[in-house]
Protein backbone atom coordinates (compact mmCIF):
# COMPACT_ATOMS: atom_id res chain seq x y z
CA UNK A 1 0.00 0.00 0.00
CA UNK A 2 1.36 3.56 -0.48
CA UNK A 3 1.60 6.28 1.23
CA UNK A 4 -1.15 8.21 -0.80
CA UNK A 5 -3.59 4.83 -0.52
CA UNK A 6 -2.69 5.13 3.26
CA UNK A 7 -3.78 8.63 3.91
CA UNK A 8 -6.66 8.10 1.38
CA UNK A 9 -7.87 5.14 4.00
CA UNK A 10 -7.53 7.39 7.13
CA UNK A 11 -9.89 9.91 5.79
CA UNK A 12 -12.32 7.97 5.12
CA UNK A 13 -12.04 6.30 8.56
CA UNK A 14 -12.43 9.73 10.25
CA UNK A 15 -15.17 10.75 8.12
CA UNK A 16 -16.89 7.16 9.08
CA UNK A 17 -18.33 8.67 12.47
CA UNK A 18 -19.46 11.91 11.63
CA UNK A 19 -21.14 10.37 8.87
CA UNK A 20 -22.82 7.71 11.39
CA UNK A 21 -23.54 10.94 13.63
CA UNK A 22 -25.48 12.51 10.95
CA UNK A 23 -27.40 9.30 10.38
CA UNK A 24 -28.26 9.54 13.57
CA UNK A 25 -29.50 12.78 14.23
CA UNK A 26 -31.69 12.16 11.20
CA UNK A 27 -33.43 9.74 12.39
CA UNK A 28 -33.83 11.09 15.88
CA UNK A 29 -35.56 14.36 14.31
CA UNK A 30 -37.46 12.17 12.04
CA UNK A 31 -38.64 10.19 14.82
CA UNK A 32 -39.07 14.10 16.77
CA UNK A 33 -41.16 14.85 14.32
CA UNK A 34 -43.70 11.32 13.90
CA UNK A 35 -44.37 11.99 17.09
CA UNK A 36 -45.49 15.58 17.00
CA UNK A 37 -47.37 14.20 13.99
CA UNK A 38 -49.13 11.20 15.81
CA UNK A 39 -49.78 13.82 18.54
CA UNK A 40 -52.01 15.88 16.31
CA UNK A 41 -53.53 13.34 14.59
CA UNK A 42 -54.51 11.76 17.97
CA UNK A 43 -55.97 15.30 18.86
CA UNK A 44 -57.97 15.53 15.83
CA UNK A 45 -59.43 12.05 15.80
CA UNK A 46 -60.30 12.67 19.39
CA UNK A 47 -62.21 16.13 18.07
CA UNK A 48 -63.50 15.11 14.92
CA UNK A 49 -67.08 13.84 16.17
CA UNK A 50 -67.05 18.03 18.06
CA UNK A 51 -66.20 19.50 14.59
CA UNK A 52 -69.60 21.08 14.56
CA UNK A 53 -69.71 22.31 17.86
CA UNK A 54 -66.04 23.79 17.84
CA UNK A 55 -67.21 25.61 14.58
CA UNK A 56 -70.63 26.82 16.50
CA UNK A 57 -68.21 27.63 19.36
CA UNK A 58 -65.71 30.15 17.24
CA UNK A 59 -68.69 31.58 15.33
CA UNK A 60 -70.88 32.32 18.35
CA UNK A 61 -69.43 36.04 19.02
CA UNK A 62 -70.77 36.73 15.78
CA UNK A 63 -73.84 34.87 15.69
CA UNK A 64 -74.51 36.80 19.42
CA UNK A 65 -74.77 39.95 18.06
CA UNK A 66 -77.18 39.15 14.83
CA UNK A 67 -80.94 38.94 14.82
CA UNK A 68 -83.13 36.40 16.42
CA UNK A 69 -83.34 33.46 13.70
CA UNK A 70 -80.20 34.64 11.79
CA UNK A 71 -77.78 32.04 10.30
CA UNK A 72 -74.49 31.71 8.31
CA UNK A 73 -74.57 30.63 5.14
CA UNK A 74 -72.34 27.99 2.40
CA UNK A 75 -71.46 29.04 -0.93
CA UNK A 76 -69.52 26.43 -1.84
CA UNK A 77 -70.62 22.95 -1.98
CA UNK A 78 -68.04 21.57 0.14
CA UNK A 79 -68.13 24.21 2.60
CA UNK A 80 -70.33 22.78 5.08
CA UNK A 81 -67.76 19.98 5.26
CA UNK A 82 -64.42 21.66 4.42
CA UNK A 83 -64.89 24.48 6.87
CA UNK A 84 -65.32 22.59 10.15
CA UNK A 85 -62.72 19.79 9.61
CA UNK A 86 -60.29 22.89 8.50
CA UNK A 87 -61.22 24.61 12.07
CA UNK A 88 -60.30 20.91 14.01
CA UNK A 89 -57.26 20.72 12.31
CA UNK A 90 -56.34 23.85 13.22
CA UNK A 91 -57.52 23.21 16.66
CA UNK A 92 -55.64 20.33 17.26
CA UNK A 93 -52.49 21.87 16.10
CA UNK A 94 -53.53 24.58 18.75
CA UNK A 95 -53.74 21.94 21.51
CA UNK A 96 -50.81 19.93 20.21
CA UNK A 97 -48.42 23.14 20.71
CA UNK A 98 -47.04 22.18 24.07
CA UNK A 99 -45.87 18.29 22.72
CA UNK A 100 -44.44 19.79 19.46
CA UNK A 101 -42.41 22.06 21.45
CA UNK A 102 -40.95 18.88 23.86
CA UNK A 103 -40.23 16.96 20.89
CA UNK A 104 -38.19 20.09 19.70
CA UNK A 105 -36.90 20.55 22.84
CA UNK A 106 -35.98 17.33 23.08
CA UNK A 107 -34.12 17.07 20.08
CA UNK A 108 -31.78 20.31 20.43
CA UNK A 109 -31.77 20.18 24.68
CA UNK A 110 -28.33 17.64 24.34
CA UNK A 111 -26.58 20.48 22.30
CA UNK A 112 -26.89 23.32 24.81
CA UNK A 113 -25.03 24.33 27.98
CA UNK A 114 -26.76 23.86 31.48
CA UNK A 115 -26.96 27.83 31.93
CA UNK A 116 -28.97 27.12 28.14
CA UNK A 117 -31.21 25.10 29.12
CA UNK A 118 -32.27 26.88 32.40
CA UNK A 119 -32.99 29.44 30.32
CA UNK A 120 -34.89 27.67 27.40
CA UNK A 121 -37.39 25.89 29.52
CA UNK A 122 -39.29 29.00 31.10
CA UNK A 123 -39.18 30.79 27.66
CA UNK A 124 -40.84 27.62 25.85
CA UNK A 125 -42.86 27.43 28.75
CA UNK A 126 -44.07 31.52 28.39
CA UNK A 127 -44.27 31.74 24.65
CA UNK A 128 -46.87 29.09 24.43
CA UNK A 129 -48.85 30.44 26.90
CA UNK A 130 -48.52 33.93 25.55
CA UNK A 131 -49.61 32.36 22.53
CA UNK A 132 -52.60 30.89 23.87
CA UNK A 133 -53.70 34.34 25.87
CA UNK A 134 -53.66 36.36 22.57
CA UNK A 135 -55.85 33.97 21.06
CA UNK A 136 -57.92 34.45 24.00
CA UNK A 137 -57.89 37.95 24.00
CA UNK A 138 -58.70 37.92 21.01
CA UNK A 139 -62.22 35.78 21.47
CA UNK A 140 -63.17 37.35 24.47
CA UNK A 141 -62.15 40.55 23.98
CA UNK A 142 -61.62 41.78 20.41
CA UNK A 143 -63.90 39.99 18.76
CA UNK A 144 -67.34 41.07 20.22
CA UNK A 145 -65.92 44.63 20.06
CA UNK A 146 -64.83 44.25 16.46
CA UNK A 147 -68.20 42.31 15.38
CA UNK A 148 -70.51 45.07 16.94
CA UNK A 149 -68.80 47.91 15.24
CA UNK A 150 -69.05 45.77 11.48
CA UNK A 151 -72.62 44.46 12.34
CA UNK A 152 -74.20 47.96 14.05
CA UNK A 153 -72.58 50.59 11.12
CA UNK A 154 -74.05 48.57 7.63
CA UNK A 155 -76.72 50.42 6.44
CA UNK A 156 -80.45 49.28 7.77
CA UNK A 157 -81.44 47.44 4.75
CA UNK A 158 -78.58 44.92 4.85
CA UNK A 159 -79.50 41.65 6.51
CA UNK A 160 -75.63 40.19 7.15
CA UNK A 161 -75.40 36.55 5.89
CA UNK A 162 -71.96 35.77 6.02
CA UNK A 163 -70.41 32.60 4.57
CA UNK A 164 -68.61 29.75 6.93
CA UNK A 165 -65.67 29.67 4.71
CA UNK A 166 -64.78 33.47 4.66
CA UNK A 167 -65.31 33.71 8.46
CA UNK A 168 -63.53 31.09 9.34
CA UNK A 169 -60.41 32.47 7.09
CA UNK A 170 -60.92 36.07 9.06
CA UNK A 171 -61.15 34.47 12.70
CA UNK A 172 -57.78 32.15 11.83
CA UNK A 173 -56.14 35.31 10.65
CA UNK A 174 -57.17 37.30 13.81
CA UNK A 175 -56.08 34.42 16.29
CA UNK A 176 -52.51 34.38 14.37
CA UNK A 177 -52.12 38.07 14.77
CA UNK A 178 -52.72 37.86 18.35
CA UNK A 179 -51.01 35.21 19.48
CA UNK A 180 -48.27 36.20 17.20
CA UNK A 181 -48.71 39.85 19.05
CA UNK A 182 -48.19 38.35 22.37
CA UNK A 183 -44.86 37.32 21.54
CA UNK A 184 -43.33 40.39 22.10
CA UNK A 185 -42.44 40.22 25.53
CA UNK A 186 -40.59 36.98 24.63
CA UNK A 187 -38.84 38.51 21.65
CA UNK A 188 -37.58 42.54 23.59
CA UNK A 189 -36.18 40.40 26.42
CA UNK A 190 -34.30 38.15 24.17
CA UNK A 191 -32.89 41.05 22.46
CA UNK A 192 -31.76 42.16 25.76
CA UNK A 193 -30.86 39.49 26.77
CA UNK A 194 -28.46 38.36 23.78
CA UNK A 195 -26.72 41.85 23.97
CA UNK A 196 -28.34 43.33 20.48
CA UNK A 197 -29.79 46.00 22.01
CA UNK A 198 -30.31 47.97 25.16
CA UNK A 199 -32.94 48.93 27.05
CA UNK A 200 -31.97 52.30 27.05
CA UNK A 201 -31.75 51.68 23.24
CA UNK A 202 -35.28 50.24 23.17
CA UNK A 203 -36.95 52.98 25.25
CA UNK A 204 -35.47 56.15 23.02
CA UNK A 205 -37.26 53.88 20.32
CA UNK A 206 -40.74 54.28 21.39
CA UNK A 207 -42.11 56.51 18.65
CA UNK A 208 -40.86 54.16 16.37
CA UNK A 209 -42.24 51.31 17.90
CA UNK A 210 -45.74 53.00 18.45
CA UNK A 211 -46.04 54.07 14.84
CA UNK A 212 -44.94 50.14 14.12
CA UNK A 213 -47.45 48.64 16.28
CA UNK A 214 -50.08 50.76 13.98
CA UNK A 215 -48.94 49.86 11.13
CA UNK A 216 -48.51 45.71 12.10
CA UNK A 217 -52.23 45.99 12.92
CA UNK A 218 -53.17 47.44 9.77
CA UNK A 219 -51.67 44.83 8.12
CA UNK A 220 -52.94 42.26 10.12
CA UNK A 221 -56.84 43.24 10.73
CA UNK A 222 -59.47 44.74 8.65
CA UNK A 223 -59.37 47.93 7.78
CA UNK A 224 -60.85 49.64 10.41
CA UNK A 225 -59.72 52.04 12.67
CA UNK A 226 -61.28 49.93 15.85
CA UNK A 227 -59.26 46.63 14.98
CA UNK A 228 -56.22 48.46 14.47
CA UNK A 229 -56.12 49.90 17.78
CA UNK A 230 -57.60 46.37 19.26
CA UNK A 231 -54.19 45.09 17.82
CA UNK A 232 -51.93 47.82 17.78
CA UNK A 233 -52.69 49.18 21.74
CA UNK A 234 -51.27 45.61 23.26
CA UNK A 235 -49.06 44.93 20.98
CA UNK A 236 -47.09 48.54 22.89
CA UNK A 237 -48.01 47.48 26.21
CA UNK A 238 -46.41 44.02 25.70
CA UNK A 239 -43.15 46.08 24.14
CA UNK A 240 -43.49 47.48 27.65
CA UNK A 241 -43.70 44.51 29.94
CA UNK A 242 -40.76 42.98 27.50
CA UNK A 243 -38.72 46.58 28.56
CA UNK A 244 -39.14 45.65 32.50
CA UNK A 245 -38.58 42.57 32.29
CA UNK A 246 -35.37 43.47 30.54
CA UNK A 247 -34.47 45.82 32.95
CA UNK A 248 -34.65 43.19 35.84
CA UNK A 249 -32.02 40.81 33.93
CA UNK A 250 -30.07 43.76 33.73
CA UNK A 251 -30.13 44.36 37.09
CA UNK A 252 -29.69 40.83 38.63
CA UNK A 253 -26.65 40.62 36.46
CA UNK A 254 -25.04 43.47 37.41
CA UNK A 255 -25.47 42.42 40.60
CA UNK A 256 -24.37 38.95 40.16
CA UNK A 257 -20.90 40.31 38.76
CA UNK A 258 -19.48 42.34 41.55
CA UNK A 259 -20.31 38.83 44.09
CA UNK A 260 -18.63 37.13 41.07
CA UNK A 261 -15.21 39.47 41.17
CA UNK A 262 -15.37 39.30 45.04
CA UNK A 263 -15.52 36.15 45.31
CA UNK A 264 -12.43 35.75 42.74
Amino acid sequence: MTRGDSHKHDSSRQSEPAQTSLIEHLIELRSRLMRAVIAILVIFLGLYAFANDIYAFVAEPLMALLPEGSQMIATEVASPFLAPFKLTLVVAVFIAVPVVLHQAWAFVAPGLYDKEKALAVPLLVSSVGLFYAGAAFAYYAVFPLLFAFFTQTGPDNITVMTDINQYLNFVLKLFFAFGVAFEIPIATFLLVLSGATTVESLGRKRPYIILGCFVVGMLLTPPDVVSQSLLAIPMYLLYEVGLLFGRLVRNRRAKQQPDEAAED
